[in-house]
C-alpha cells in the first residue's frame, strides 16, 4: 500500500512539474486538444488513436503521446467496457445506507476492505451530513439474491449498527462522462 501511494505521489509530482504546478495541485487547465481527447475517450474508449487524432486535428504520434501523458498523470484512471445491467441479468439496484457503531480509523478501514470484497457492491461512499456513514450501490439479480446478501454478508459484518435498503425503481439519468468545462 505504501509503495502504491509513493508511486502515485511521484506520478502526480512529475505531472505537476510538467504542467508547472505545485505538488498539491492537479491541473485546472488543459488545452483544447487535451479536453477534446478526454471527451472523445469518455464516449468511446475503443476509438483508434488514428481516428482520435483525426478528430482532434493531430497526427497519431503526438495524439498517442498526449494520451500516455494523461494516463501517467492519473487523469485517465482506466478504460472499461460498460455493460447493460439488465441484459447481464442484474436488473436490481439497491442503494444501501450503513451506519457503524464506531467511526474510528481502524473500523472504517476494516469495513471498507470487507465491503470491497463483495462483487455485488459497485460503489461505496463514505458520506457526511447524514445519520449514516456509508452509501453503497449494490447490483443484484433479484430480491432473493439481495436478501441473501443482506442476511448472509452485510448483517454478519462486525461493527454495523444499522442498514437501510432503498430499491431503485428506475434511473432517469445515467452518465459516465465527466464534464470538463471547468478545465478551460
Amino acid at each position: 500500500m505504501k509503495e502504491e501511494m509513493d508511486r502515485l505521489y511521484q506520478t502526480r509530482r512529475r505531472f505537476a512539474e510538467s504542467m508547472h504546478l505545485s505538488d498539491n495541485t492537479m491541473p485546472n487547465k488543459l488545452d483544447r486538444i487535451d479536453r477534446r481527447i478526454l471527451e472523445l475517450l469518455q464516449r468511446d474508449a475503443r476509438i483508434s488513436v488514428a481516428e482520435l487524432a483525426d478528430q482532434v486535428g493531430l497526427s497519431p504520434t503526438p495524439c498517442g503521446r498526449r494520451i500516455r501523458q494523461l494516463e501517467e498523470s492519473g487523469l485517465i484512471e482506466r478504460q472499461v467496457v460498460l455493460l447493460d445491467q439488465k441484459k447481464a441479468g442484474l436488473p436490481m439496484t439497491v442503494l444501501v445506507q450503513i451506519s457503524l457503531e464506531k467511526q474510528t480509523k481502524d473500523k472504517l478501514q476494516s469495513f471498507e476492505e470487507e465491503i470491497a470484497s463483495l462483487p455485488e457492491v459497485m460503489e461505496c461512499f463514505l458520506i457526511t451530513g447524514s445519520a449514516v456513514d456509508y452509501m453503497l450501490k449494490v447490483v443484484t439479480a433479484d430480491l432473493d439474491h439481495y436478501q441473501q446478501l443482506l442476511l448472509d454478508k452485510l448483517t454478519a459484518m462486525p461493527g454495523i449498527s444499522s442498514i437501510i435498503s432503498n430499491f431503485v425503481m428506475r434511473q432517469p439519468v445515467r452518465k459516465t462522462e465527466l464534464h470538463l468545462d471547468h478545465l478551460k
